[in-house]
């Protein structure tokens, strides 16, 4: 199993910034791919940032140029820039191996104007 631990949520105004961390612990071998989704009230999750062991990296087209996923050992983190209203959130990191996703327990995103 794989353990992962959000961190670095909150509240932020409009245009400011955020950067978000992803712990993983346990047993964190043959991660294919590390990401980052969200979900606001009423709608689906969706991804935002993913990046593989590769390093190659994706995002959703309303956060590109505005956000940044990096990766380093067995952290994941994604740098929010510019946030908007639309921002708001609860970011959930996703690391998968092979067809087996695990999941944090989530971080609260608020942008307020």
């Amino acid at each position: 199993q794989v353990q992962l631990v959000e961190s670095g949520g909150g509240l932020v105004q409009a245009g400011g910034s955020l950067r978000l961390s992803c712990a993983a612990s346990g047993s964190i071998f043959s991660i294919d791919v590390m990401g980052w989704y969200r979900q606001a009230p009423g709608k689906e999750r969706e991804l935002v940032a993913a990046i593989t062991s590769g390093s190659t990296t994706n995002y959703a087209d309303s956060v590109k140029g505005r956000f940044t996923i990096s990766r380093a050992k067995s952290t994941v983190y994604l740098q929010m820039n510019s946030l908007k209203l639309e921002d708001t959130a609860v970011y959930y990191c996703n690391f998968r191996r092979y067809a087996t996703n695990f999941w944090g327990q989530g971080t609260q995103v608020t942008v307020s104007s």
